[in-house]
């Protein structure tokens, strides 16, 4: 496992916990149906979306500046 994967796994963690303790539940189903319910994404999520985003648009522009030249 990379320090990459390290991190967004304890900030997955401290983000479920964070609603364990505002739901008062330590189950950890019923947060996730929660989440979902509200439309809240785990952050490993949301980075992963972002990142797949910028390597789209990246892709886009490099291939741009490709026909250019």
């Amino acid at each position: 496992m990379n320090n990459a994967c390290r991190i967004t796994t304890l900030i997955d963690f401290a983000f479920n916990r964070f609603f364990t303790k505002l739901f008062r539940t330590n189950n950890i189903e019923t947060v996730k149906v929660c989440q979902s319910f509200f439309g809240i994404s785990p952050p490993s999520v949301v980075l992963r979306s972002r990142t797949d985003k910028f390597e789209q648009k990246f892709s886009l522009c490099a291939d741009l500046v490709k026909a250019l030249v």
